[in-house]
């Protein structure tokens, strides 16, 4: 799929309607797609610009732009339950992933992290994504592979266990790792030996005892800095002059992200200073 440019054939297309409705085609010479509101030839959209306005045959107008990730994120097919957008941008962000990073995940799910990772160390870094089970893992390749077109080069995904992977497997150690899994703590061992000195290490928890145990197995491991966690909450407003108030809906806790540095072999440490209770 293009990413810019006039429409091409075998591009995703989101066509919205005056209600703010999206739908998704790709777009095929000849072909139509039929809704209520009429149809419309792809061949209307093939050739014009993105943000352009295409009439159905009943007269009504469909905005038309090309999918975005956030777009195949949230309508793509899934075995697991996907890193939302608000989450996945935090882990871009607050765990630095940068071009030419190595990056490890492990709980691949549905690719939803995976794509946007992939698209943040580029082709000169690598991305090795871990999933125990297979059924899981066919999901995140087919999803990953439709959104770039291909399997990228420069990604591994590997059914197993993360508990076994070593610094050989990976070729060296990796400059992050990211893990969604029901029981982080059990692979902190691992993720001491596979993760750079200074690398970043973040996990994805849905639950307050999740929260707890991992934070607790980071600082009883003691080869970390003291962790940071917190969780993003993010609320549309609706905008119609002195109609302008928030949302009903939003979206609200999805999980907590942890975060964590390695710190050098044989270095302990400091304690943290703490406000005394009364």
């Amino acid at each position: 799929m293009a990413y810019s440019g006039v429409f091409q054939p075998g591009d995703k297309v989101q066509l919205t309607d005056p209600k703010r409705r999206h739908f998704t085609i790709e777009l095929v010479p000849g072909a139509n797609f039929h809704t209520h509101k009429g149809m419309v030839p792809h061949d209307d959209i093939i050739g014009a610009d993105e943000g352009s306005v295409v009439t159905s045959s009943l007269g009504t107008e469909f905005l038309c732009f090309r999918h975005l990730m956030v777009d195949h994120v949230l309508s793509m097919p899934r075995g697991a339950a996907v890193i939302y957008p608000k989450d996945a941008a935090q882990i871009l962000i607050e765990g630095d992933i940068f071009a030419g990073a190595r990056v490890l995940e492990a709980g691949a799910g549905s690719g939803a992290l995976s794509m946007a990772l992939l698209r943040a160390v580029g082709k000169e870094g690598h991305v090795y994504s871990y999933e125990l089970r297979e059924d899981h893992l066919a999901y995140a390749r087919d999803n990953v592979e439709e959104y770039f077109g291909e399997r990228p080069a420069h990604w591994s995904p590997r059914q197993g266990d993360f508990g076994e992977v070593t610094k050989e497997d990976l070729d060296g150690p990796v400059d992050r790792v990211i893990l969604d899994m029901v029981e982080p703590w059990h692979f902190l061992e691992t993720v001491k030996d596979i993760l750079i000195p200074g690398g970043v290490f973040m996990t994805y928890v849905a639950t307050v005892p999740q929260l707890m145990n991992i934070v607790e197995g980071i600082r009883e491991l003691q080869c970390f800095t003291e962790p940071r966690s917190w969780e993003t909450l993010l609320r549309e407003w609706k905008v119609e002059g002195l109609a302008t108030r928030p949302e009903h809906r939003m979206n609200a806790h999805t999980a907590f992200l942890v975060f964590t540095r390695r710190l050098a072999d044989g270095v302990t440490p400091p304690r943290p200073q703490r406000k005394a209770r009364r």
